[in-house]
């Protein structure tokens, strides 16, 4: 089992930057990979980016040059830095880790902070 907690989330004028956190309750060296999805209002939950145990990364198109996925291996905590936010952007933003074990692949996810850009 992993617990993710998420914060960071806010109200920002278009333009604006934020940091999203999400602490894990276990040592991310023994998770495969950390993303943070998203969901805007009315839509599906959408992959904004991943980074693996390894430290390689992977992100959406859209968020290309103005994302950043980051991981604290000492602090469990893996963050999100948002720049050049969008009204687009503006969606509940989801924590999620993957462990991949004999017996098949387990999923777990936050809570969920909610991120409002303002035009």
């Amino acid at each position: 089992q992993v617990q993710l907690v998420e914060s960071g989330g806010g109200l920002v004028q278009a333009g604006g930057s934020l940091r999203l956190s999400c602490a894990a309750s276990k040592n991310i060296f023994s998770i495969n990979a950390m993303a943070w999805y998203r969901q805007p209002p009315g839509k599906q939950r959408e992959l904004v980016a991943q980074i693996t145990s390894g430290g390689s990364t992977n992100y959406a198109d859209s968020m290309k040059g103005r994302f950043t996925i980051s991981r604290d291996n000492a602090q469990n905590t893996v963050y999100l830095q948002m720049n050049s936010l969008k009204p687009e952007d503006t969606a509940v933003y989801y924590c999620n880790a993957l462990v991949v074990l004999s017996g098949g692949a387990y999923n777990y996810w936050g809570q969920g902070t909610q991120v409002t850009v303002s035009s």
